[in-house]
Formats: structure tokens, sequence, C-alpha cells
């Protein structure tokens, strides 16, 4: 009997660990992740599944992590295994990855170094004591005889799109050219920040519009014309939309400085131009309630300080303005602008699709402008009250064929990819690459860089609402101490009522 048993143990035994190792097999590459975060920040995206799917070739990732790193950058660690788990899992067996050690192997610390990941420092306290140490979080891709490096991991946010984009990188055989260009009559400005941007994944090119667009370039980008285009340069630039090519232009009406307070409507042929495509931008200017600040000098008793003041002029757009529509904006939470004028839609002719408008706090100012960022002094900043404005617009150019469709994308902000303007602003850089990837029919990572967005701003309450919800602050817990108070009393006289009946028993 006891033979029996012990035959059946070791039966059940063996059973049981062939079941846990098949299905140990099996879940390697079928599995599923119960992630509860509002963008699934936990999970692969589809945008990563689907590049990785193109790998073809083996790929391997070497990760240099130094050990025994303090507390958000040991769970960075953590997280970095997780996801490159998921890569791996998706990838067909493609995608091999392994974790070195840095902490006193001299060897691996030059092999690191020699892959561009050079040791950052950080403040460490061991054994109640401060340390400065040299550590190392970084990590390598190799793909056939192509390299790609992140050097530094020190949050997880944005980290999917940066391997992600690190491995369509890799993997993408043809790089499309984007063309940035310039008139006869532009002044040279500053654009270095979204032309570092765009250099990551396209060839950069800059060109004059008296030259004839090459046929290589998939997408020109035109930013703040002041002036009319000659002829020469005004035939360039339609023959190249007409054989297909896509625009990104950013274009207002007028010419503000805000130094000296003046504002003068331009004079271009480019506004022409655009009217033939349906779209007409009005020579006046936008202002809107959520806005950005400005420093005005004010007297402080003998000091005269900056005081950050909002500047209607200065339009924030946020979530609730974006069109829900358009993958290219439905996942964004907010666009800076500056100085922009209002767009005027006729889409009698072509298939023209608004993106996104000031809030319904908002005003027009035209023929005669008051830049004053004085609220004292400017009247249109107590007029805040009119709906939302178009400000930015995309257009369908070639109508008979979907599958060759090219587009027209106008902000209105003639200062929105300058260093000097919108180009600082990260939000806007989020905009600007899904829009040059919607142009150039290249979706996949648009979804997966709009939910790595980080600027979650809190919903501003009207006055009336902010006194209502500040006296509920304050009055309600007191009303639910003394509540519980009373519960407690009442409890209490409860219980001594029922002790003295048992006892007067």
């Amino acid at each position: 009997m006891i033979v029996k048993n012990k035959k059946n143990f070791i039966t059940y035994l063996v059973l049981i660990i062939s079941i846990l190792i098949i299905t140990n097999i099996v879940s390697r590459n079928i599995f599923f992740r119960w992630d509860l975060t509002e963008n699934k920040m936990y999970s692969l995206s589809p945008s990563s599944k689907s590049v990785v799917e193109k790998i073809d070739d083996r790929l391997t990732m070497k990760i240099y992590f130094s050990d025994n790193l303090p507390g958000e950058y040991g769970n960075n660690r953590r997280y970095l295994q997780d996801i490159l788990e998921e890569y791996a899992a998706y990838s067909s067996g493609n995608i091999h990855f392994e974790f070195f050690h840095t902490d006193d192997d001299e060897k691996m610390q030059e092999n690191a170094q020699k892959s561009g990941i050079q040791p950052v420092q950080l403040q460490v306290i061991e054994n109640d004591n401060i340390e400065v140490k040299r550590v190392y979080m970084g990590m390598v891709f190799m793909y056939e005889d192509k390299r790609e490096t992140i050097p530094v991991i020190q949050t997880t946010t944005g980290l999917e799109y940066d391997i992600t984009t690190k491995i369509k990188k890799l993997v993408e055989t043809n790089k499309q050219t984007i063309a940035i260009a310039k008139t006869s009559r532009q002044n040279d400005v500053k654009n270095e920040t979204i032309t570092d941007l765009l250099r990551q994944r396209y060839n950069i090119r800059n060109i004059s519009l008296e030259q004839n667009i090459a046929n290589d370039i998939t997408l020109l980008i035109l930013n703040g014309l002041e002036d009319s285009l000659s002829q020469e340069e005004y035939q360039h630039l339609t023959k190249y939309i007409t054989k297909g090519g896509n625009l990104l232009l950013a274009q207002n009406r007028i010419k503000t400085d805000l130094a000296t307070q003046q504002a003068n409507p331009i004079e271009s042929n480019i506004f022409s131009f655009l009217e033939q495509y349906g779209v007409t931008v009005k020579p006046n200017l936008v202002l809107d309630l959520n806005c950005g600040k400005v420093n005005v000098q004010q007297n402080l008793g003998f000091l005269r300080i900056p005081v950050p003041m909002d500047y209607p002029f200065l339009p924030i757009i946020k979530k609730n303005n974006f069109n829900q529509s358009n993958i290219m904006v439905n996942g964004l939470e907010a666009l800076r602008l500056m100085f922009p004028s209002e767009l005027e839609i006729n889409d009698s002719l072509f298939n023209i699709l608004p993106l996104f408008s000031s809030s319904n706090q908002s005003t027009t100012m035209q023929e005669f402008f008051n830049l004053s960022p004085d609220p004292n002094t400017n009247p249109s900043f107590q007029q805040l009250n009119e709906n939302g404005k178009n400000l930015g617009a995309i257009i369908d150019v070639n109508t008979n064929d979907e599958n060759n469709q090219n587009h027209i994308i106008l902000i209105s902000d003639s200062k929105f990819l300058i260093d000097e303007g919108g180009g600082a602003a990260p939000e806007n850089h989020i905009f600007l690459m899904n829009a040059v990837d919607y142009l150039l029919g290249d979706r996949e990572l648009i979804s997966l860089r709009s939910r790595e967005v980080t600027n979650r701003p809190l919903q501003e309450l009207e006055d009336g609402k902010k006194s209502t919800w500040k006296w509920i602050n304050i009055l309600l817990p007191s009303i639910i101490i003394i509540a519980f108070g009373f519960m407690r009393l009442r409890n209490e006289k409860a219980r001594s009522k029922v002790l003295e009946e048992i006892y007067d028993a």
C-alpha cells in the first residue's frame, strides 16, 4: 500500500512538473498582462508590436547597469527588464538582450564606454554617509552592421518610445528626406531644436525655393514668411504640391514685436496660395484666457521687479480643443502658440479638417493692435467670451487617389518652428513629430508618442466653482468629525444603558 502511494505521488509530481514546464514554454510567447493604468504604460503598445514584427534578423541589446542603485533607479532597471521581455516575446525569437554588471569590472566598463555609454555620477546614501558613485545606466542596440545607443536611462517616462524609435531606425532601410525651405527675402532664423529632432529619423536638407524642389523630398517645411514669394518661388512651390508633395506651413497674418509692442499686417502672396486650397488666414490676432505668461516690470517701493502676468496673445491649446477624430492630435494634452491668427475654412473644393482651436473664452483683435500685457491698459483682456477660433488645419490636396494623397498642414503661428518661439516648447515637439509622421504616411509611432505625454494640467475652474469647492474643503472635514463624534457619543450612551439594565437586573 505504501509502495503504491509512493508511485502515485511520484507520478503526480512528474505530471505537475511537466505541466509547469510546458506552461512556462508556452507562456513565453502567449501571455497576457493586466495593465490598469490609463495609458497602458506597463504593457507594450500596438505601435511597438508593429515595429517589432518587421525585424527579420537577430537584434541584440546589451544593457550596462550598475548594481545597488538607489531607489528610483533600481526600479528603472526592473521596469526595463520587464518591458524588454515583452519585446523579445513579440519578436518571434529575433530580439535577444542581456544585462551586464559594470561594478568592479573594468572590462565591462571599457566595453560600455566603447559603445557610447558614459558613467554618470549619483549621490548615494550608504552607512549614513552621502557618497558620490559613478554608475552606468545605458543600453546599446546591434542589428546587422548598424548600432544605436541610449546612453543614459534615468527615468521610465518615454522609455518605450525611445526603444521603439531606435529599433525602427535600425530596421528601416530607406530614410525619407525632409526639406526646410527658405525664400530669397526671408531672414535667417534658428530652428536647430526641431532640426535635431527630425534628424534622428529622417534626412534633413536645407533648400532655397529659388531652385526646383527635388523629387526625393517628401515633405517641405516652410516657416513665417513676412514678404511675398517671387514668381519663380511661387511656381516651384505650386509645382511641388501639384506633383504630390506634402507641406507643413507655420504662418500667421500679423507681424508682432513684443519688445516694442508693435504689430503690422503681413502682405504676402502665400495667403492667396492658401486661399486656392480653401483656407483664409484672417488679418487678426487671437486672444485666449488659457494662455502663457510674460514678465512685466513693476515698481515695488524703490525696486523694479519682473512680475509674471497672463498674456492672452500666447494661447495654450488644451485637450478639449484638439480634434479628437484625428490621430495626429487626439492624444495631445497641450500646445503653445504665439500671436496666432484665425483660420477661415471653405471646404467646398477640398477636404479640410480643423486640427485645434482656441477655447470658448477667446476673442480677436484686428486693425488696431494693442499688445500691452497690462490688463488695466488692454480692454481686450476683459472681453474673452467668444467661441473658439480655428488655429490649425490639414488640407487633403489630392482627393482623387486616397492611396496617394498629399496634404498641407497649416499652423497659424509664424514662430511655431523657431528656437525663440514654439520650437522651444516640449509640448510642440510631440505635435511636430506626429505631424511629420502623419504627412509621410508613417503613423506607427504617433499613438505611442502621444501616450508618453507627461504634461497633465489640472482643469481650471470658474471663480464661482473655486469658491464653492474652497468652502467645501474648509467645512466638510469639520462636519465629518463632528458627525463622527455624535455617533460615538450615541453608541457610548446605548452601551451604558445596556450595562445599567444588566446590572439592575
